[in-house]
């Protein structure tokens, strides 16, 4: 999974907890640097004073011999003396003569790689030429660290006598310990620390993001057709604080702009409105006023057929009478919102009684239980079975066996209506259209019957869908609360 996809409480979970690693790493890595750092100077210290002493003792040394005190005279003067000196300062001694050949060794049996019987010229010269006359020479022998001094001891006159040479071995097995000590602590409490940082990162992200969610809970449940909840936060930083009123601000230009929407949405669907019934009257009103022309110019009061006539005119006239009051009823019909009507009623019974208006013996009614009780207005109920009922009869071919199945399903909270024919489907193009006002693809009608029970069912709170496939038929679906 991708870091970028994580939600942000996890990444700033993750990201403290990551920082807490990183610091603990890098204390680490300080820690073992000052330890070598520190080893490094406690060896150097260490063997500056171990040479510092031995200088000291074998000064204490010469001036106490009753040998002349020359270069040639040094074995027999440290003949004895060597080994004390060795065992009392625990270290090895060497002592060179100027050239660098070996004179004295307080260890008769050295390695050769640890003993050397005669000086290079590099050390000779390092020796004579730094000012302080004293050179440290580092090496490594078997996996161990050597460090070798090098420098002069002189008479009273501040002769040099000869080169001492003192083998230091680093011997880092204390402080080995020591460290492995310090970091088994440092572990206990890194650990102490990570548990306390993974609280702390749980906690802190939870408290940042917590704005946050309220904030996106509050953005996916804005809807236009309702009033939405602005959001109160107290005790949060500037950048909530910031969001907040944007996001209040944005709801208040909403609901305005909600406002003006509905406003014109409302003004273009009454204009629509009477565009269409200015069109639907029209259309009866031609032939009457053809018919009331043509019985004009025929009139003759001496006709014998003037009865017959006029009665032909008359069931003319009334028939498109009929047509434009049908008309008006269908609008009238649509423009009535349902008033919504707290009748709780047994809805597989209602349904039942607006089948038996269908005198088609091919419409099959299978409730899923007796009784299903749920809280709606009779007629409007009625109104919205028997216009998809009719819808489906209407979309049969004459050549099918027709087929009309209605089912009642009893769900937890909702009761479920479906109604299912074979017909010719809804094509892919009208399918955005079917709920529309003024459409419809039969050769008579308005167009009305789906757009009023859509009406109708979402004043209930409920919802009607429909699953549909051409030359097969079509299923809807109308779900509704109980209560």
């Amino acid at each position: 999974m991708k870091f970028g996809k994580l939600s942000l409480r996890v990444r700033i979970f993750i990201a403290m907890i990551f920082l807490v690693l990183l610091a603990s790493i890098l204390i680490a890595l300080v820690a073992a640097y000052q330890y070598s750092e520190e080893t490094q100077d406690y060896h150097k210290q260490r063997l500056e004073r171990k040479e510092t002493s031995i200088k000291r003792h074998i000064n204490f040394v010469i001036r106490e011999t009753s040998f002349e005190v020359v270069s040639e005279k040094i074995p027999f003067i440290f003949k004895e003396e060597i080994y004390k000196i060795a065992d009392v300062h625990g270290l090895q001694v060497n002592l060179y003569d100027l050239e660098g050949s070996l004179l004295i060794s307080s260890k008769a049996a050295l390695p050769q790689d640890v003993k050397e019987k005669c000086l290079n010229a590099e050390i000779l010269n390092i020796l004579n030429s730094t000012v302080n006359h004293r050179y440290v020479q580092q090496r490594d022998v078997k996996g161990q660290s050597f460090r070798s001094s090098y420098t002069y001891i002189t008479d009273q006159k501040f002769k040099p006598l000869a080169i001492l040479n003192l083998p230091y071995l680093e011997n880092d097995d204390f402080l080995s310990r020591e460290l492995n000590e310090f970091f088994e602590r440092l572990s206990y409490a890194y650990l102490l620390m990570l548990i306390i940082a993974v609280f702390l990162a749980f906690l802190i992200s939870k408290y940042i993001t917590k704005s946050l969610k309220t904030i996106s809970e509050k953005i996916q449940q804005i809807r236009l057709e309702k009033r939405n909840e602005k959001i109160v936060i107290k005790s949060s930083s500037s950048e909530i604080d910031t969001l907040v009123k944007s996001y209040n601000s944005m709801l208040d230009e909403l609901e305005e702009s909600a406002v003006k929407l509905a406003r014109s949405e409302r003004e273009q669907a009454w204009r629509e409105m009477a565009k269409q019934v200015a069109h639907e009257i029209k259309n009866p009103l031609t032939p009457m006023r053809l018919t009331v022309q043509s019985f004009q110019r025929k009139f003759d009061p001496q006709d014998p057929d003037i009865v017959k006539k006029l009665d032909e005119y008359s069931k003319t006239l009334i028939q498109q009478i009929d047509t434009m009051s049908s008309i008006a009823s269908a609008f009238s019909n649509f423009a009535k919102m349902p008033a919504q009507q707290n009748e709780m009623l047994n809805v597989v019974k209602i349904i039942d009684l607006a089948l038996d208006i269908f005198n088609e013996d091919y419409i099959e009614f299978l409730p899923e239980k007796e009784e299903i009780i749920a809280k709606f207005d009779r007629t409007q109920l009625i109104r919205v079975v028997t216009n998809l009922v009719k819808n489906g009869i209407q979309s049969i071919p004459e050549d099918r066996q027709p087929k009309i199945v209605v089912q009642v399903l009893d769900l937890e909270k909702d009761v479920q209506i479906n109604i299912s024919d074979n017909g010719s489907g809804i094509s892919k193009e009208n399918l955005d259209k079917i709920f529309e006002p003024k459409f419809t693809t039969k050769s008579s009608g308005m167009g009305l019957g789906l757009a009023m029970v859509k009406n109708i069912v979402e004043t209930y709170k409920g919802t009607i869908t429909f699953v549909t496939e051409e030359n097969t038929g079509t299923t809807f679906t109308v779900s509704f609360p109980k209560e």
